[in-house]
């Protein structure tokens, strides 16, 4: 407890309580300029035998993290840790994460080149995994009903969907899907897309969230939905807003296999959003 209020003072808005009662939570980290260029999000699960027993569940999410850079940083954070056994070891963790992100901005290293990734994405489409069903006679997305009426909207197109590799543990099975967006009636179509497919439709919980960023207010448009699966929106939407993307919808299926998962699912959640979204 005294780790986690120090934690607090020290990074102030970085520092996020994601959930309290399972002692998840999540620090933003980037590499001290004005403008920071390299930023990553620490989320980290306490299990009960921390700091004595066990350590940290954790992991590390930016667009531009993976392969190399990601071997490096988790090898770093094996080492502290095994250097304090028993100790408390997340402000080390997060001064040592900020060490390589200044090297970073100081190093030669491209900047992190997140445009280019959503445009393979694009072209790509990746539609081969939905089904030709027929369309649903009622629309299952609630949230969205705000929007006038389609008589009065022009009917956009719809955009492409990525579908990302499902996850699967102790027979519950999760995976994200992904579309570019810029209108919320691009949201709908999209969702309503996707529950044509039966096997998407069957879902235990489709949670998604979406974060569409309006150039003339110079604000964005968010939203998110449970789905049956208390508060995971909320954190499908954070991730988003730590790893700064825009003009994207994304949603995660679960289906729900019999057995209790505790914290894991959301786990399993951020990380199936995480990879669609470097995807």
């Amino acid at each position: 407890i005294d780790e986690i209020e120090a934690l607090s003072s020290i990074y102030g808005e970085d520092w996020c309580v994601v959930d309290e009662d399972e002692k998840i939570y999540c620090i933003k980290i980037n590499d001290c300029l004005d403008q920071p260029k390299w930023t990553l999000c620490l989320q980290v699960i306490l299990p009960p035998g921390y700091p004595t027993a066990e350590p940290p569940i954790y992991q590390l999410n930016a667009p531009w993290l993976g392969g190399q850079d990601y071997m490096e940083l988790a090898n770093s954070l094996e080492e502290i840790y095994i250097q304090n056994l028993g100790e408390s070891i997340l402000y080390l963790w997060v001064e040592k994460i900020r060490e390589v992100l200044i090297e970073k901005a100081q190093s030669s290293d491209p900047e992190p080149d997140i445009k280019k990734t959503s445009e393979e994405v694009d072209e790509d489409g990746g539609d081969d995994f939905v089904l030709d069903c027929q369309p649903i006679h009622e629309d299952p997305i609630k949230m969205l009903n705000y929007i006038t009426s389609e008589s009065q909207e022009v009917d956009e197109e719809l955009p492409p969907i990525h579908h990302g590799n499902p996850i699967t543990d102790r027979r519950s099975t999760f995976q994200a899907h992904l579309a570019p967006v810029v209108t919320p009636r691009q949201v709908k179509r999209v969702l309503e897309k996707l529950y044509e497919n039966k096997k998407i439709a069957s879902a235990t919980h489709n949670i998604y969230a979406y974060r569409i960023y309006c150039e003339d207010k110079q604000t964005f448009l968010q939203d998110c939905e449970d789905d049956g699966e208390t508060a995971a929106g909320g954190r499908l939407l954070h991730l988003m807003q730590i790893l700064n993307v825009h003009n994207v919808l994304v949603v995660v299926s679960r289906w729900y296999g019999g057995i209790l998962l505790g914290p894991d699912r959301f786990k399993h959640i951020n990380n199936c959003a995480r990879n669609v979204l470097v995807e």
